[in-house]
């Protein structure tokens, strides 16, 4: 992450006016902090709820949920990052060699070393029924592009580190704790797959933090980076090639 303390060179194109702080109208700097508290609030709610009820994933609701915030806010998903990188070429170039290099070191670093570490696999029972299944496969490829890499990268890296951030008025420190409580709740919401899955998936979402801060925080190249690993993932699931399974 490079640029000055006050985190400008984090990513001027998509850095948002959230008042000039105590030193200027402070009125508006406390009005800026108190709206992310209040929306941080609701986004731990629904994390809460789907806890107890289980219902279809939190990724969609955070999604509108997101949107709606950023309407409020008179943003677009483009002002914190919905674009291309530089151009398109280099945009998918860094997002399919990011997304190959993630996957290696999950299979082959992190997930094998966590698993020698606690003992125990992590947890993919859900995913079993995709082996060998061609339908399955290709609906679970729909998802992987969809709910997963657009929108678990639009709701994580897009909307809940801009919010964090925000309460420490968006500096190099700010954007470094960001990256690690806001991936501390991506880990907890995959724990469906056990404490290996848990841990994992927390630094693979660091992973690709660091990939939205190191591109000025773009969100075209995580988006594009999460889907080519997880269609990796799915691919070793439906050949049964994939380690554990």
């Amino acid at each position: 992450m490079n640029g000055s303390a006050d985190g400008e060179g984090l990513g001027p194109a998509v850095r948002e006016n959230n008042g000039s702080g105590p030193g200027g109208d402070t009125a508006n700097w406390w009005k800026s902090k108190w709206l992310a508290v209040g929306e941080l609030s609701v986004v731990a709610v629904i994390f809460v709820v789907h806890k107890h009820l289980h219902f279809f994933g939190t990724t969609p609701y955070l999604l509108l949920f997101g949107w709606i915030s950023l309407r409020v806010r008179k943003l677009r998903w483009r002002d914190i990052g919905l674009k291309r990188f530089r151009n398109w070429k280099i945009t998918v170039g860094l997002g399919v060699a990011a997304g190959l290099l993630f996957e290696g070191f999950e299979l082959f670093v992190s997930q094998p070393l966590l698993m020698k570490l606690l003992r125990t696999p992590p947890h993919f029972e859900d995913f079993r029924s995709l082996t060998g299944n061609l339908k399955l496969t290709l609906i679970s490829l729909v998802l992987t592009w969809t709910l997963a890499a657009f929108g678990e990268e639009m709701v994580y890296r897009g909307y809940l580190m801009n919010r964090v951030a925000d309460l420490m008025n968006r500096t190099r420190v700010a954007w470094i704790i960001s990256l690690i409580v806001v991936h501390v709740g991506f880990g907890i919401a995959h724990g469906y797959q056990g404490i290996v899955g848990v841990i994992d998936e927390g630094l693979q979402g660091m992973l690709l933090g660091l990939l939205y801060l190191r591109t000025e925080r773009n969100l075209s190249v995580p988006i594009i980076a999460h889907g080519i690993a997880d269609t990796c993932d799915v691919v070793l699931i439906f050949l049964g090639k994939y380690p554990g399974l």
